[in-house]
């Protein structure tokens, strides 16, 4: 697909935002209830609804939970199927981390362990990143290097850190196994080499948290580390190259600023805060003129999700909803709302279930729908879609595709 629309894509005038709602699908609490944006109240996303085409994607395949990376590689085209990449790289990038030929980078979690090393709290009540950065630094003192291996460990932000395991010659394989359950009231992992390559790099994994646990056993709260998504230098074809787009990105969180990074998308400053948002419209503002497309995430829809809180989830779409018209006076020729993939409160972890989409251009067909929700959605002309024909489908509205044959 990606070859097809690299020959079809033309340059045009026209503007493409794509609003990301992080982890936005999800599940009524009980069978009667409503699921978050259900519940929410959204004026603005309900009008544009009403003006716009809507449905469902399954970002990677049905039945299939999408991580972050993957759900992200299908909204921007490329099927996540064929192009993987690990968290690991994608926060380190995202944080400006070079990584060198034969690198591993890996994701970490500061986590909170009880008696007998179960895992009480996998994000460790999120810490402030202050806090962070106390602690990368405390394990910065003891752990500098693992059998003669240079280690490099790095703050991300709140629980999340990076560490990255240098070669020295010889590639490290990132085909092993997480140390993160990715749940609760079990004992962390032990990482596994799926292949001959990889078997240092779950040495020095192993190694890592063993000494980790050790320096950090007289803090009650942040007392150990889980670690997934090893992975090595990722390539990707350039989003310019396939679309024809000068991108920007406007996030946050450095592992989506990594990952617009890798495909070749800007990544914008942004001031102030998560929460507040008006650094990332500001920020979408002052650069509307330099662009021709906009990938503009916002994080905390998937958080509370993660946190299981339903009613935060709903506050924060109700958030989002209250900044819409300063987008839509931009007014971008294409402008689409969808998510990486669904968060329910009810399961408090990514799911499998369809996202909402919502495309709105001049070239929109009458929809049924009337509100940006999963049932509304179910009446939408888009229909059920996969996360690798949205890209396709901005373009086309945008007017940016030629004729396909004779």
């Amino acid at each position: 697909m990606i070859e097809t629309i690299r020959e079809l894509a033309k340059k045009t005038d026209e503007k493409i935002l794509m609003v990301v709602l992080d982890g936005i699908g999800g599940l009524p609490m009980d069978i009667d209830g409503d699921t978050e944006l259900a519940s929410a109240k959204t004026p603005n996303m309900d009008a544009l609804a009403a003006l716009s085409q809507l449905g469902q994607t399954e970002l990677v395949a049905p039945g299939i939970t999408p991580g972050s990376g993957p759900g992200h590689l299908g909204l921007f085209g490329y099927d996540p199927l064929k192009f993987l990449v690990g968290r690991g790289a994608l926060s380190a990038v995202g944080i400006g981390v070079k990584l060198n030929a034969g690198d591993v980078a890996v994701r970490g979690n500061f986590a909170t362990l009880g008696g007998d090393r179960i895992v009480m709290d996998r994000r460790a009540g999120r810490p402030s990143d202050e806090k962070n950065a106390e602690v990368v630094a405390q394990l910065k003192e003891v752990i500098k290097e693992i059998d003669g291996i240079p280690v490099e460990i790095y703050t991300e932000s709140e629980h999340r850190f990076v560490v990255v395991f240098r070669s020295l010659g010889t590639p490290l394989g990132a085909n092993l196994s997480d140390v993160d359950p990715q749940e609760t009231g079990v004992q962390p992992m032990t990482a596994v080499a799926h292949d001959e390559a990889s078997q240092t790099t779950a040495q020095l994994v192993n190694s890592f948290v063993t000494q980790a646990e050790a320096a950090l056993k007289g803090d009650g709260q942040v007392n150990g580390v889980l670690f997934r998504g090893y992975s090595d230098v990722p390539h990707f074809p350039s989003f310019d190259d396939i679309y024809k787009l000068r991108a920007a990105c406007i996030a946050s969180y450095p592992m989506y600023k990594g990952l617009a990074s890798l495909v070749g998308m800007d990544v914008l400053e942004v001031a102030g805060e998560e929460d507040a948002l008006s650094g990332k419209v500001e920020t979408l503002k002052k650069n509307w003129g330099e662009y021709d497309f906009f990938y503009f995430h916002i994080k905390k829809t998937d958080s509370t999700g993660e946190d299981g809180d339903f009613a935060a989830k709903v506050k924060k779409i109700e958030l989002f909803d209250a900044l819409l018209p300063e987008l839509l006076a931009l007014e971008p020729d294409v402008l689409c709302i969808v998510g990486d993939h669904s968060t329910p409160s009810k399961l408090a972890t990514h799911s499998w279930h369809p996202v909402p989409l919502l495309i709105r251009s001049k070239y929109g067909r009458k929809d049924l729908a009337q509100r940006y929700t999963e049932d509304e959605a179910l009446k939408g002309s888009l229909g059920l879609r996969r996360g690798i024909d949205i890209m396709p489908l901005l373009m086309a509205n945008a007017l940016k595709l030629q004729k396909y044959g004779a």
